[in-house]
């Protein structure tokens, strides 16, 4: 099977706008948060690229109804920015790689997000189901890639990197195609580097052109006021000697005399900067947010600097906009940095500021890292020992019995007037 051209390292960009926050992991009630706003705010700071999930609640219901707007119909062609979604993961205990199961996941996720094709699509979770029946899932969707264009192209994401590494070495052994990217969580921040350590250099080797660094503070777990506690309870897998050696190091960094000392600003920084380095040989090329116009076609004709891939994630515009800042300072702190950071209009004295924070944030990375000590790249196990997938057979809805009713439950507006699919949609 060909690989999929051209490569997402050439297109992707290096900054993702997670939406797992709108979620009630995360939030006591996700449909309360100013998610339309949210997304509104990240395309005028220039952020070209969402993730999402069915897992997370109605996140994909949420960014569908802000992608669906005047504002972004009329100001963001389609083809200028990147939706990426996941299938597998149905519920904490429940997981489903079947054949069907994948093509009414997809179907589903390109009616909620109001798409007519998906960028990226992840095997949600890997660790929680067989090798086999992820071969089956990527399998899958590589045949809709393939047959309907619908789906363009194909990863896996998991929390324990040897599993990643072990299945993309394992799917490109099987198929002779390596995936396209691989996303891990909570594995390169100020407490976890097992991404960059251990992961890395197997994953390069498996040919994975793009591996995202999603939940930089790992869940959750890198603040002053300790892990979210949203409408499900304390969600998170970390053991109690953790968070006390966490909350430990906070209470030290909050005692630093150097600005901005919060753990989680330190953690933030130290885990976009670094990655954006570290990460950059399975990067990508597509637009930073530098705040300069950034046009694909320049990318596709001369090339350009591969920067480590980074998932945010926010519940406010505040916390969009503070985060923003530190991207672009960052990017300002890079070896060409002078140049973005004159020609965006933010002056030579932000790559001065962002050169000192470095050297600040690095004091404080390793100050904290001293006191975690034996809890430095420790990693939870996931599943959790004794962990039954509950999904026994697919339980997909059955289509309604009437003309408007088709096989891949499409919305009206889609069908003929004889509730028939037209022969221009894709069937998956």
């Amino acid at each position: 099977m060909p690989q999929t051209r051209p490569p997402l390292s050439t297109l992707l960009p290096p900054l993702i706008c997670g939406t797992a926050t709108f979620n009630n992991q995360y939030n006591p009630d996700p449909y309360a948060l100013p998610t339309t706003a949210i997304v509104h705010e990240a395309f005028s700071l220039g952020v070209r690229a969402f993730d999402t999930s069915p897992y997370y609640g109605p996140a994909e219901d949420l960014l569908g109804a802000a992608l669906n707007t005047p504002l972004v119909h009329q100001n963001f062609p389609r083809r200028d920015y990147f939706l990426l979604t996941k299938v597998g993961r149905i519920s904490g205990d429940e997981f489903d790689y079947s054949v069907s199961w994948v093509r009414h996941s997809v179907q589903r996720s390109l009616e909620r997000l109001r798409t007519d094709y998906l960028d990226v699509v992840y095997c949600h979770d890997v660790e929680f189901v067989s090798p086999a029946e992820v071969l089956t899932a990527v399998t899958e969707l590589r045949r809709i890639r393939d047959d309907t264009g619908v789906v363009k192209y194909v990863g896996v994401s998991g929390y324990p990197v040897t599993t990643l590494c072990e299945l993309a070495e394992m799917i490109l052994e099987k198929t002779g195609e390596p995936l396209d990217v691989v996303m891990s969580y909570a594995n390169f921040t100020l407490q976890n580097t097992r991404l960059a350590s251990v992961a890395l250099p197997r994953l390069e080797a498996a040919g994975v052109a793009v591996v995202p660094n999603a939940s930089v503070l790992g869940m959750g777990l890198l603040r002053r006021k300790g892990v979210p506690i949203g409408a499900q309870g304390d969600f998170h897998p970390s053991p109690k000697e953790l968070r006390t050696a966490i909350q430990a190091a906070s209470a030290w960094s909050d005692m630093q005399e150097i600005k901005d000392n919060r753990i989680e600003k330190v953690a933030i920084r130290w885990a976009f900067e670094n990655w954006m380095r570290e990460g950059a040989s399975v990067g990508s090329r597509g637009d930073p947010a530098s705040g300069i116009p950034w046009q694909r076609e320049k990318i596709e004709k001369y090339g350009g600097t591969k920067l480590g891939v980074s998932v945010m994630g926010v519940s406010n515009t505040e916390e969009l906009h503070e985060t923003m800042r530190v991207w672009r300072s960052i990017l300002d702190g890079l070896e060409d940095g002078e140049k973005t950071a004159v020609e965006s209009g933010r002056g030579t004295n932000d790559r001065a500021w962002s050169l000192q924070r470095q050297k600040d944030v690095e004091v404080l990375a390793t100050g904290i890292r001293k006191i975690l000590g034996e809890w430095v790249d420790y990693s939870w196990p996931s599943p959790a020992p004794g962990f039954v997938n509950k999904r026994i057979a697919p339980a997909i809805p059955a289509p309604l019995p009437t003309p408007a009713a088709s096989p891949h439950q499409l919305p009206k507006q889609a069908l003929t007037k004889d509730g028939s699919v037209p022969r221009s949609m894709p069937q998956i």
